[in-house]
């Protein structure tokens, strides 16, 4: 049988019968999948700034803008989760060389639940201004966390599959956006502001985690070049190590 590469679908000849079979190995180039999907996030990322407002004061602009805070603390903890999922989403397409049909359409249910993150950020930032009808707008924004953080983890286990060198997962790292977006939601029913703390620190783990895992792989991988008798080791090697981390923020 010929070996999957990037392409349309590889006809396969039956033994049995003598008849042509189209069995699909690959449906899309990388590629595209690869645009598309920045495409999405660049928009949503983008979109995000309409949820702030020109607070249209006679007077007092200073002390009106100051009282926006909530629209400030919401943009900031949509913004960098769009952009820890695109950092993850792209470490998971570079490790990979081909997409199945399958793969494509878990995609798709990701990008989705990223487009509509400006619509609960707005929702969040307006009426935790108006004082009244937070508690609905906290739930609603993180359900669509939630939501996303479910996706991206149907897709980062699906695409392991694909993968040329396959490394341990770090369940702490992949379980804890599972965990902490929906206790952050059901934490909204209780306290607005226990929430807000809890969404603003699953985003800080899932950006400060991975930049000391890479320095400390950087630190090691130093450290066993230096070593006399020992040789370099690769990258694969190192995720060896630490695991693969499989963000879902």
């Amino acid at each position: 049988m010929r070996q999957p590469s990037e392409g349309p679908p590889l006809p396969e000849q039956s033994q049995s019968h003598g008849l042509n079979r189209a069995t699909i190995v690959v449906a899309v180039k990388k590629s595209r999948a690869e645009a598309f999907s920045d495409g999405v996030f660049a928009v949503a990322a983008t979109i995000l700034v309409f949820t702030l407002v020109d607070p249209r004061v006679s007077r007092g602009l200073g002390t009106a803008l100051v009282a926006q805070w909530p629209s400030y603390a919401a943009y900031a903890i949509s913004f960098f989760t769009i952009v820890v999922i695109w950092v993850n989403h792209h470490a998971v397409l570079d490790s990979i060389p081909l997409l199945d049909r399958r793969l494509l359409f878990i995609n798709g249910l990701l990008l989705l639940t990223v487009a509509v993150i400006p619509f609960p950020t707005g929702l969040l930032a307006h009426y935790l201004q108006q004082g009244h009808d937070q508690t609905a707008a906290a739930v609603a924004y993180g359900l669509t966390m939630t939501a996303m953080s479910v996706a991206f983890s149907v897709f980062n286990l699906y695409a392991r599959r694909f993968k040329a060198v396959m490394v341990p997962l770090d369940w702490v790292g992949f379980s804890l956006g599972l965990v902490l977006w929906p206790l952050a939601t059901l934490a909204a029913l209780f306290s607005v502001g226990v929430a807000l703390v809890l969404y603003a620190f699953v985003v800080v783990f899932y950006v400060v985690l991975p930049i000391v895992r890479e320095d400390r792989a950087r630190a090691a991988q130093s450290g066993d070049a230096r070593a006399p008798g020992v040789a370099f080791r690769g990258a694969g090697a190192t995720e060896a190590d630490g695991g693969e981390l499989g963000e879902d923020a």
